[in-house]
């Protein structure tokens, strides 16, 4: 059973991303994110600091179900037909999810590194989005008869997170630039094949989720090369390194171009990868 006793708003930003990332219940990581996001709009937050306010889990908060597994063990998803709806929605619910958990550790974790305000505006308003779209899945699953839990998942996303807890830049770089940068290239055929098989209700939810997921991958790239400008070293050589060294897989096409051009994510990013995992 997870504990679903609520918090009072925590003290600071730094307290208020812990206590998101370390929640076990769902509902309360939720009811945090839009309570911490609602103080610090406010201005009755201040940041705070890791070393003062407690330094960010190795392992986010989960509740006892779902069963996660490698990858390589997960059942492959269609839309098409009821169970195959249910596991597609499952499964962004998840990623969704991990999302929460990847913002708001990337919001505690680099509190020591010199930031403008606006770096933590822009990333308190994605954790509050990857909430709401991780609510919105939820609710969904619930409209078809099912809820969260149900079915196993993937425990893939946050190694990401742990490969990268060292160094802002290669956070920024895997997590919006490769991994959100790739719903932007997948999610557009998910909303045409939901509305072809007559689910308006899972449309909408991947409406929301592909406009908001554009400014994720914009500030990614606004704040990767606000990084690279301050060490002087040119950006897209640096994202090459990164994704290098820290991304396990291919940057598969095809890609949405225009999307990731509109967000900053230019061609010389992504494509040169590409070619060379081919």
């Amino acid at each position: 059973m997870t504990n679903t006793q609520t918090q009072p708003v925590p003290a600071n930003l730094v307290a208020g991303a812990r206590a998101i990332v370390e929640a076990a219940d769902t509902a309360e990581k939720v009811r945090l994110a839009y309570a911490v996001s609602k103080a610090w709009f406010k201005r009755d937050l201040a940041l705070g600091s890791p070393s003062k306010d407690g330094q960010m889990p190795d392992r986010p908060g989960r509740p006892d179900k779902p069963e996660l597994l490698a990858p390589r063990d997960m059942p492959k998803r269609k839309l098409s037909g009821t169970a195959g709806r249910l596991a597609l929605i499952h499964s962004l619910a998840h990623i969704e999810l991990n999302a929460v958990d990847l913002t708001w550790d990337l919001i505690g974790r680099f509190a020591h590194v010199r930031l403008p305000r606006s770096y933590y505006d822009d990333w308190v308003r994605v954790g509050l989005e990857e909430a709401k779209h991780f609510s919105m899945l939820q609710d969904r699953l619930g409209q078809l008869g099912a809820s969260y839990g149900d079915m196993p998942a993937h425990d893939g996303l946050w190694q990401a997170a742990q490969d990268t807890g060292h160094d802002l830049a290669a956070r920024l770089a895997i997590i919006p630039l490769v991994l959100e940068a790739r719903g932007l290239d997948i999610t557009p055929p998910m909303i045409e094949k939901a509305r072809s098989l007559g689910d308006e209700d899972t449309a909408k939810c991947l409406d929301v989720i592909y406009r908001d997921e554009k400014n994720h991958v914009a500030f990614g790239a606004k704040w990767f090369r606000f990084l690279c400008d301050r060490q002087g070293i040119r950006p897209e050589p640096a994202f090459h390194s990164y994704v290098r060294k820290h991304f396990r897989g291919a940057l598969k096409p095809p890609f949405n171009d225009r999307a990731r051009s509109e967000t900053g994510l230019t061609p010389g990013f992504y494509k040169p990868l590409a070619r060379l995992t081919g």
